[in-house]
């Protein structure tokens, strides 16, 4: 009969004062023989800490080179494609002037033609 109801009150603190100081007895001894286990643990940790972040860190810096290369593609893109651009405008615009001189020569070669023939006329009416 270990809870008898007749207990004093001065009885049942002393009692539930034992037993708080049971208690803190209790964790003190466990956390003290738990020292040795907390301070590897506590290393271990750290250790995973820090090669997340050496991790999180590398992939950042992928991340970073990644995206360097793709603007370096697309810079190199857009210069080809400018370098297209301008190469067929150049093109375009020799083909017009050798359109251009081609008309002029033609041009030139009738008037030659027609000033022979003007002169040709000219010599058998003389």
């Amino acid at each position: 009969m270990k809870n008898i109801r007749n207990k004093e009150l001065s009885e049942r603190r002393s009692t539930a004062g034992d037993a708080k100081a049971a208690l803190l007895q209790a964790y003190r001894a466990a956390q003290e023989a738990a020292a040795p286990n907390r301070e590897a643990k506590q290393a271990e940790r750290l250790a995973i800490a820090e090669a997340r972040e050496a991790r999180r860190a590398e992939r950042e810096q992928a991340k970073r080179d990644e995206k360097a290369r793709i603007e370096a593609e697309a810079a190199a893109h857009a210069a080809a494609v400018a370098a297209a651009e301008t190469a067929e405008a150049d093109a375009r615009e020799l083909a017009d002037k050798n359109r251009i001189a081609r008309v002029l020569e033609d041009e030139a070669t009738r008037k030659a033609e027609r000033d022979q023939r003007y002169a040709n006329r000219k010599a058998r009416q003389a």
